[in-house]
């Protein structure tokens, strides 16, 4: 028997934010077993805490979808990080919590008592092609000229950004699914007013082997984005992202910028807990 946990993420209100099912103690099971359990599930993504490899971690994580294994994930990475020490996992180093995983070590820091993790480094940055554009206009069934800007952020799903001018624009969007062709994960991102309790709406749209989904709340976007935008000066250098909206969640995702590093943060909710027999 292993022990188990699902944890809520970037939400303070179990049932809104994006669950992940988490194993603990998973040395021993092989690449299959976790594929098939993740399969099981039928989560966005399913993890597997182990030993790390490295004195420097603090444990290992293994990320999978239904269909594939990701080398990072952001909800992942806290909702792993909230079950790690809700199991009574101490860090090394007090509050500050060193995850191995497949893009590499990635820090995850307490902020009360909410979690934040440093956004890994983009595998690929820079504007998309006018072909590019045109094909995720097509896509998201919006016209070209309603993208106010559009970028490859890129830190391991495979994500292509496009901003738009409002976050009503955003919530409007109805993709076509049958259409996304070679794009595996794209993320839309456009501004509330001003005065509201989010900066950003952000909706994200992905491969899950059989079929195309919107994901409730996307760390590794949301980190991706903060990439671009605050550097650009798009965004303040904090901000806070709504995400989730169209599909009745209400997630809510912290971004900032500290020491030349990209946090983002989020609330985590410990829903169930067991034992697992794997």
């Amino acid at each position: 028997m292993r022990g188990f946990s699902q944890v809520d993420v970037f939400t303070d209100e179990f049932l809104y934010g994006n669950p992940v099912a988490v194993v603990h103690d998973a040395d021993g099971l092989t690449d299959e077993e976790m594929a098939a359990f993740a399969r099981w599930t039928n989560l966005a993504e399913t993890t597997f805490l182990l030993r790390p490899t490295t004195p420097d971690a603090d444990y290992r994580l293994r990320i999978f979808t239904i269909s594939r294994e990701l080398p990072f994930a952001g909800h992942p990475t806290l909702g792993s990080a909230r079950a790690w020490l809700a199991r009574g996992g101490v860090p090394r180093v007090p509050g500050r919590l060193v995850q191995e995983c497949g893009a590499g070590l990635v820090t995850v820091r307490a902020d009360g008592a909410r979690l934040a993790f440093a956004a890994p480094p983009l595998v690929r940055s820079g504007p998309v092609t006018l072909s590019d554009l045109l094909a995720v206009a097509s896509a998201l069934r919006v016209r070209p000229e309603d993208i106010v800007d559009a970028q490859w952020a890129d830190n391991g799903p495979g994500w292509v950004a496009v901003l738009l001018a409002s976050a009503d624009a955003v919530l409007a969007v109805e993709p076509d699914y049958a259409n996304f062709g070679g794009f595996s994960s794209v993320g839309v991102v456009g501004p509330h007013p001003a005065g509201g309790d989010a900066a950003f709406e952000v909706r994200a749209f992905v491969d899950e082997g059989s079929r195309f989904d919107e994901d409730p709340v996307t760390g590794s976007l949301n980190a991706a984005i903060a990439q671009w935008l605050i550097p650009a000066g798009l965004a303040g250098s904090s901000y806070v992202a709504a995400q989730g909206t169209a599909i009745g969640r209400r997630g809510r995702v912290h971004l900032s910028r500290a020491d030349g590093e990209i946090w983002v943060g989020g609330d985590t909710v410990l829903g169930v807990t067991g034992q697992l027999a794997l």
